[in-house]
């Protein structure tokens, strides 16, 4: 992205589909609630038919709120991250769970890349339950456990990342020409950011050829690893939109 270039806005119509498909999974997730408040009712008095098929129900009320969450999360992370930068990701408008998977499989994929940094866009929390960032915490918590340098920029709800395991003796400034307002998602400036040259295509080649050993290679033994962080993270962090 150059500096100064403007984000593009979801349309009105767009941001009333998200939200809208926000507000049909949570009532779906309420829906399965109270079936399963139901059939342990049901268990109580008895009724093991009874507790089965209100247990089943929602089962399908939890799998369809799900199929109704995914489809928000990519609708809006498509919009916020059309335009963005090789070295950037949005996360605006995701749930902390959704937001550490695509930060985590982001960084394992610029990583294999040799990608040097990454900066990533979480927001002041000023769309968050009591303005309490979760999302912020949760990905620092991710660079900790993944051994990554980062630096948190407050006031404009960014923190910036290493890849490759160097210090940050400070965050990359700000494009000079005043950047577009996000939409709705975090209300902070965010613009371009300077990029630096990336290896080759070839040192790339030779790199993750370097990667390999005893049969597994360095990416897929960091994928696991990654899958059980998310684990612990998805413990620690409810549900919470950003």
């Amino acid at each position: 992205m150059s500096a100064g270039i403007e984000l593009e806005r979801p349309s009105p119509g767009t941001e009333l589909k998200y939200k809208k498909l926000r507000e049909e999974a949570d009532a779906e997730y309420e829906k399965k609630k109270n079936c399963m408040q139901r059939a342990h009712e049901a268990y109580e008095n008895g009724d093991g038919a009874g507790a089965k098929q209100l247990s089943n129900e929602g089962k399908e009320h939890a799998a369809r709120a799900e199929e109704l969450d995914r489809k928000a999360s990519r609708m809006i992370f498509d919009i916020n991250n059309a335009m963005a930068d090789d070295d950037a990701i949005d996360l605006h408008g995701q749930y902390v769970e959704e937001a550490i998977s695509r930060l985590a499989e982001r960084i394992r994929k610029d990583q294999v890349k040799g990608r040097p940094h990454l900066h990533v866009i979480v927001g002041k929390g000023n769309h968050s339950v009591g303005h309490i960032q979760k999302l912020k915490p949760a990905v620092e918590d991710l660079c900790r456990d993944l051994g990554l340098h980062y630096k948190t920029e407050e006031n404009a709800g960014r923190v910036f990342v290493d890849l490759q395991g160097g210090d940050i003796s400070h965050i990359p400034p700000l494009p000079p020409q005043p950047a577009a307002q996000h939409a709705g998602y975090g209300d902070q400036p965010y613009g371009g950011y300077q990029q630096e040259q990336y290896p080759s295509q070839q040192q790339q080649q030779q790199q993750q050829q370097q990667q390999h050993y005893g049969g597994q290679s360095q990416e897929e033994q960091q994928y696991d690893d990654i899958e059980k962080l998310l684990a612990k993270l998805f413990k620690k962090y409810c549900c919470t939109v950003m």
